[in-house]
């Protein structure tokens, strides 16, 4: 799963490197949790938007807003039928923008945090799925991110992990009826891996020790 992600660059490199037509207040975040205002980028009028919302999917059918945030994640291998998931993966993919993300490796009772980058260390993008949930006095978006099998760089750590976007195919994500084959593994080799401290743990450390590599 993806619990955990970083977007430490401003919006303004954010909004030039996806070539977004719009801006929003964002803070650069080390340690970003659920339930948390994300920046998702959407394609609207043959253009790409970019909004806050909250990482934490709620399907626009659900008669109350949930007390949990169990929809942070998507599988790849069954959005399309899942009943909160599949009307937005026909109608409703979006674009999550990160530099960095976490997983939890497991060593006997305990839990080592890992912090997993591409090698350049750019930004790159999330697949993921946007709903609108109409309250009788709010109105939320809100929005979950795609996984997958790990690929080689990410099974010692984890057997699973986010599904990334490369620039070249953000248009099929967005446009294509079925955009299936991109749901898949992150080449091996382009992303780097290393173990932070347990500072990260707490979603209330936001800084550049959850991102320090441990000596």
């Amino acid at each position: 799963m993806c619990g955990r992600f970083s977007l430490t660059p401003k919006i303004e490199q954010v909004i030039e490197k996806l070539n977004i037509i719009n801006s929003i207040e964002f803070e650069p975040s080390y340690n970003i949790a659920p339930s948390e205002n994300i920046a998702v980028v959407r394609y609207i009028d043959s253009q790409r938007v970019i909004s806050a919302m909250r990482w934490g999917l709620v399907p626009f059918w659900m008669k109350e807003f949930p007390k949990s945030n169990s929809l942070i994640n998507a599988r790849g291998e069954t959005v399309a039928e899942k009943p909160s998931f599949r009307n937005a993966y026909k109608k409703r993919r979006c674009l999550i923008p990160a530099d960095g993300f976490y997983e939890w490796q497991k060593i006997g009772e305990k839990k080592q945090p890992y912090y997993i980058q591409s090698k350049n260390k750019e930004i790159f993008t999330f697949a993921g799925l946007w709903e609108q949930w109409q309250g009788e006095d709010r109105t939320i978006e809100s929005c979950a991110i795609l996984t997958t099998h790990a690929n080689d760089d990410m099974k010692p750590i984890h057997h699973r992990m986010p599904v990334i976007i490369d620039p070249e195919n953000y248009q099929q994500w967005f446009e294509s009826e079925d955009p299936k084959a991109l749901i898949a593994s992150y080449p091996n080799g382009r992303l780097q891996t290393y173990p932070v401290s347990q500072y990260v743990n707490n979603p209330r450390h936001n800084d550049e020790t959850c991102i320090a590599a441990l000596p």
